[in-house]
Formats: structure tokens, C-alpha cells, sequence
């Protein structure tokens, strides 16, 4: 039989076995209590239960009891089913001895416990506690001579086990390393590393043992003013490395650096920031151009069917035309005069092989109309092809000149015409000859020059006062041809002439001459 004496101190019932003095008959069957303390005998506690429960509630209540203080593991183990359903929440065991097992069963069955203070416990039995929420705390010091274990004041088991920050202020040695995989294996709750030195070996030490150890959701962080971008671009492959494991790694700046490179950071951002507003800039008008050449083909596609479905409706219905207009002059092509229903200042058609061009030509009492108005007489940016108003449909001028613009990026009205500078494209015959028709007559015309030349008006001539002067026409525009076409021009033949822009203060010019008329 042994005497237990409990005394309370600070919300604390501190348990201990007495044995000063021969236990007195009076206690075999019976307890002694005082202000002081209380003193029970084990086999009255044993046999009285029911008795000393209530006692020790009305006792708990009164002191605001939260803290159970036991001698040993042997009077834990006997006296921790009395307090089960009390509001304990630390239980500590004051002798250094290891705490067994089948104690920390009966432990996790009081509900409110959450720390266990004792000298040691074994690993597996920290993960016991740890999965029903009870934090352990050991004094057993842990034997290391590493500098690592020291800094971060891993002196105990415990502390290896809850840490969840570590600190890194020098190179790893080779005890530093041991204890290293040896807290990865206790450790269950590591959350950052902080490195004060950057050392690519230790580096990669500590993220293959995370990744073996499988440890996930840790923070690398560097503290360390890193400029070379190869180290930069080293760190980064690393993170994509690791990024499965959960694993990152975060550069930490000094503040020092960071005022001494602000300037330079803020004129680097500022940069980029430009970079960007350009960029975006650039997408959006590139964007506009791409929307708005796409409604411009869409547009044109949709007048050219128009004009293909009258032209196709007057054929098949042969329809009821005039055979002369009002001066009696022969309308012999039909097709072009169907589409006066169309646009009444439709003069004849023009075709040229192998770009975009297939188109009706208009005429207006001016050169700027159809600059800004498509064949419906709408508002378009796009204009349409139109021959220059000093020109007769009815009669050839000496110089027919028929204008469009260039939109390159759509490849609408003149838009393809600058394939002709290129010499797979004037090299083939084929292309040499383009069809322009009106009313009145169907005609071909031979290419004899191509080229290009800064604003001029010296070529837009639509008649001569005499041969001399026509011939000297011919020979300018000869001589400015990127090709010389061995094409024979006089002045007795008939010119055609196709402008367009090439740019903001320069012009694609072509020339033919009439080289047959089909009955």
C-alpha cells in the first residue's frame, strides 16, 4: 500500500508518491485532508472511486484546475482514468523516463487534453499523439555537435519534430548534414527554409533529401543580393524541377540592395511597362487593320458577287438592252451595260492575270469621288476602281489612265498589283496582257512598263499636242521600266495606264498599249 499525496499549486493537481513516515492504521480504509494538501491511500483510491470523483470535480472546479502534474509514468498510468471527463488540457510527468505506449492510449481518451510535457517519448509515439491532436514537449537532450542543430535550438525530440522554421547561416559540414536527414525523418511540420549564404551544393542537398523525405508545401527562401542572371536562370530551373514536389524557392532581397537598385529597377519597370503599352498598341492597330481588311475583303466580295449575279441574269435571260446608245454608237458588250442598274457611272471592266483585279470601272466628273465611294456610291475607305474623268468611254484617248487604291493588306481594288515588280510575276506572258472592255469595244493591251517613282504628274497625261510629244511620252516611261519588255510603241497607238500608291509620296505606275479589238 502506498500513500499519494496531491497538492495544488497555480490551476495545478501535482501527484506524488510519499514515503517519509509508516502509513498509519486510520489511512487503510480512509484519507487525510488538510489546506495544504491532500493525502489518499492508492488501494482506497482503487476500491473508492465512485466516492473520490465527485471530490476531485468539486475540487477542479474550485481551483480552475487545467494542468495534471504526475510524479511518474506508474502513478499517470494508475490515476488518469479519475479525470476523463475533465477540462484538463497539460498532463506532465516530472521523472525522466521514457513515457510507455499503453499510457498514451488511455491518454487520447480525455478529451480535452492537448499537451503532454515529459522527459522522452519514441517516435512512433509522437505520431500516435500527434494524430489525435496532442502536441508533445520532451526535455531529452538530443547528442549533436553540429552547428546546425545548435542554431536552430533543436535540443530535444520535440523540438525536431513540431519545427516548422529553419534558419541556414553557413555552409553545411558533414555532421550538419547527418542531422539534417536526421530531423527530416522526425520532422512532420516544415514550413520554410531560410538560406543566408547561397551555395549551389547545399542547395540541391536540401531539395533532393525534402523530395525523398517527401516533405511538401516548403518555402526555399533566399536571403542573399544574387545579380548574375545565370544564377537567376539556375534558381528558376529548379523551381521547375521541384514544382511537383511542392517545393519552392523565393529570392529575398537586402533592403540595402533594393534602395541602392531602385532607381535602376524603377527606369527597368518603367520599361517595360513602355514595352507593353507599345506592344498591346501595335496588337491593337495590328488588330483594327486585320478587322477592318476583313470586312473590306467581305465588303468587295459581297459587291463582286452582285456584279457576277447581274452580269450572269442578263446573259440568261438575254435580256431586252439597247443595241446603241443615245449617240448611235454600237453597244457591244452587254454584259457591262447590265450593270448600269448598278451604278450608272460604270464605264467599262478591267482585268489583270494572276492578282486580285476583276472589277467594273466608273467615271466621275472629278478624280476624288471614288476615292472615298465603292460602286454603290457608299462611303468606303476602300474607293473603287475608276478611270480618270478627262477620258471618254466612248472614244480612246491617246492615254486611258484608270486609278485605284492600294490596300495591300486586304488585297482589294489595287491591292495586288505590286506582284507585278516581281519578276516571277512579269516574266510570265500570261500576265503581260490586261483586259480593259467598255460598252463599246473589247480590247487587250500589251504591257511595255513597270515601275515605281516618287509623286509625279508627269505621266498622267491623257493626250498630245503632236507625235513629238507622244513619242517622248513613250520614251520616259520606257525608260523608267524595271524590265525592258522589247515591246515596240509608237504613236499611233493607243496607251493604257494603271496608278496606284506605294507608299505615302510614291506610286506604282504600269503601261500598256492596245494590241487588239474583239468584234
Amino acid at each position: 500500500m502506498k500513500k499519494i499525496l496531491i497538492h495544488i499549486q497555480n490551476h495545478s493537481l501535482i501527484f506524488s508518491y510519499q514515503h517519509k513516515q509508516t502509513i498509519r492504521e486510520d489511512l487503510m480504509n480512509t484519507n487525510i485532508i488538510s489546506d495544504s494538501e491532500l493525502v489518499f491511500t492508492d488501494d482506497y483510491l482503487a476500491t473508492n472511486k465512485k466516492i473520490v470523483l465527485p471530490f476531485f470535480k468539486e475540487l477542479a472546479l474550485m481551483n480552475k484546475i487545467d494542468t495534471l502534474v504526475f510524479q511518474n509514468v506508474e502513478l499517470a498510468f494508475f490515476l488518469i482514468d479519475f479525470f476523463k471527463n475533465f477540462s484538463i488540457q497539460t498532463i506532465k510527468i516530472k521523472k525522466q523516463e521514457a513515457v510507455s505506449y499503453s499510457f498514451c492510449e488511455k491518454l487520447v481518451t480525455l478529451k480535452n487534453v492537448k499537451v503532454l510535457d515529459c522527459f522522452t517519448v519514441a517516435n512512433f509515439i509522437l505520431d500516435f499523439l500527434d494524430n489525435h491532436g496532442i502536441q508533445v514537449i520532451t526535455h531529452s537532450e538530443v547528442l549533436s555537435l553540429s552547428l546546425f542543430m545548435h542554431q536552430n535550438h533543436l535540443q530535444d525530440y520535440s523540438a525536431m519534430y513540431y519545427k516548422k522554421k529553419l534558419e541556414l547561416y553557413q555552409k553545411f559540414t558533414s555532421d550538419d548534414r547527418d542531422d539534417f536527414i536526421s530531423l527530416l525523418k522526425i520532422n512532420h511540420y516544415l514550413k520554410i527554409v531560410e538560406f543566408y549564404y547561397f551555395d549551389r551544393e547545399d542547395l540541391e542537398f536540401l531539395l533532393e533529401n525534402l523530395k525523398n523525405y517527401r516533405l511538401k508545401n516548403i518555402l526555399i527562401r533566399i536571403h542573399y543580393n544574387i545579380k548574375e542572371n545565370e544564377d537567376i536562370l539556375y534558381l528558376k530551373g529548379l523551381n521547375k524541377k521541384y514544382k511537383k514536389n511542392k517545393l519552392m524557392i523565393e529570392l529575398v532581397y537586402s533592403k540595402k540592395y533594393l534602395e541602392d537598385n531602385l532607381m535602376k529597377q524603377v527606369c527597368l519597370n518603367t520599361l517595360k511597362l513602355c514595352g507593353f503599352l507599345i506592344f498591346f498598341c501595335i496588337l491593337g492597330t495590328v488588330g483594327y487593320i486585320f478587322v477592318q481588311n476583313y470586312y473590306a475583303m467581305q465588303e468587295v466580295s459581297s459587291i463582286q458577287e452582285d456584279v457576277a449575279s447581274v452580269i450572269e441574269k442578263s446573259e440568261s435571260d438575254n435580256a431586252d438592252l439597247p443595241e446603241t446608245n443615245e449617240e448611235g454608237l454600237t453597244i457591244k458588250n452587254k454584259y457591262i451595260a447590265s450593270l448600269l442598274t448598278i451604278n450608272p457611272d460604270i464605264v467599262g471592266y478591267l482585268k489583270v492575270n494572276n492578282t486580285n483585279i476583276d472589277y467594273p470601272v466608273v467615271a466621275s466628273n472629278d478624280n476624288k469621288y471614288y476615292l472615298k465611294k465603292n460602286l454603290y456610291q457608299q462611303d468606303d475607305i476602300n474607293g473603287w476602281i475608276f478611270m480618270d474623268f478627262r477620258n471618254s468611254d466612248k472614244h480612246l484617248n491617246d492615254n486611258t489612265i484608270i486609278y485605284g487604291h492600294n490596300m495591300y493588306y486586304s488585297g482589294v481594288m489595287f491591292g495586288t498589283l505590286h506582284r507585278a515588280l516581281n519578276s516571277s510575276w512579269y516574266t510570265n506572258p500570261e500576265n503581260l496582257v490586261i483586259t480593259f472592255d467598255t460598252m463599246y469595244e473589247s480590247m487587250k493591251w500589251q504591257i511595255y512598263s513597270i515601275y515605281t517613282i516618287p509623286k509625279t504628274s508627269d505621266y498622267l497625261k491623257v493626250a498630245f499636242d503632236n507625235d513629238q510629244d507622244k513619242q517622248a511620252y513613250i520614251d520616259m516611261t520606257k525608260n523608267r521600266s524595271i524590265h525592258d519588255f522589247q515591246v515596240e510603241v509608237t504613236p499611233e497607238d493607243y496607251l493604257l495606264t494603271l496608278s496606284t500608291c506605294t507608299g505615302d509620296n510614291e506610286r506604282l505606275v504600269i503601261h500598256a498599249k492596245k494590241i487588239s479589238q474583239e468584234s
